[in-house]
């Protein structure tokens, strides 16, 4: 595993529902686009604004969790992406036990969801 993860907390957004549901499975197996690909894509601090502004802007019952990288294991990849940036993949089901923390994700005025204070 890269030395990225050893430090770093991730991302993912996701609808409500879809919490809900993995959360009564014990995992979350992954969105139409994660499953299209072949892995959950996860953002990293720096990334997540992006991400949810491209992704996720007006799409009602988000909400974002946490996970530290390293809890992840070796399914997690660190592999470039958008604009060549090294962005976090998991060949594997999310286990929602392991989120640190979920909240729900407020929009701005123009649909663009606004992301808890502190992360960058």
């Amino acid at each position: 595993m890269s030395d990225l993860s050893a430090t770093h907390l991730i991302y993912k957004i996701l609808i409500g529902s879809q919490w809900k549901l993995a959360v009564a499975s014990g995992h979350f197996a992954g969105s139409a686009d994660d499953e299209r690909d072949g892995f959950i894509h996860l953002s990293t601090g720096s990334q997540l604004a992006e991400t949810a502004r491209r992704y996720f802007s007006n799409q009602p019952d988000l909400i974002l969790a946490a996970f530290d990288a390293e809890s992840l294991g070796d399914a997690l990849r660190w592999e470039p992406s958008r604009g060549g940036a090294l962005f976090p993949h998991l060949y594997a089901p999310l286990p929602t036990g392991k989120a640190l923390w979920v909240v729900p994700l407020p929009f701005d005025d123009g649909g663009v969801p606004v992301l808890p204070a502190g992360i960058a």
